[in-house]
């Protein structure tokens, strides 16, 4: 199954916030990540710069799943004040997506 790789940037005064209620998803969130294809779900982050990292079979279709459900929406709502933009993020892009150059199984 495809892996996908992207980034997003945390506010500076927003980190603590976001490891916070990262460390509890709401169970029908993770729920719903399941029943749209995503699995192996990473995040890892450094200053302000998070890396998500997870397997998918359509990414495309597997987001815009998630995008109609209201769960997903609501969480979308609670973190989205957290970000601030990519710095590399192009214009169109839905996230700002990374090329996996290498990857040892």
């Amino acid at each position: 199954m495809p892996r996908y790789a992207f980034k997003l940037r945390i506010k500076s005064d927003a980190v603590e916030e976001y490891e916070r209620e990262h460390k509890r998803v709401w169970p029908e969130l993770l729920e719903k990540l399941k029943e749209v294809g995503i699995s192996d779900y990473s995040v890892f982050r450094r200053g302000q710069d998070l890396t998500l990292v997870l397997r998918t079979e359509n990414f495309d279709k597997s987001w815009d799943e998630l995008d109609k459900d209201p769960v997903n929406q609501r969480w979308q709502e609670c973190m989205g004040r957290l970000f601030e933009p990519v710095p590399d993020q192009r214009s169109g892009e839905r996230f700002a997506m990374l090329k996996e150059v290498f990857y040892l199984e």
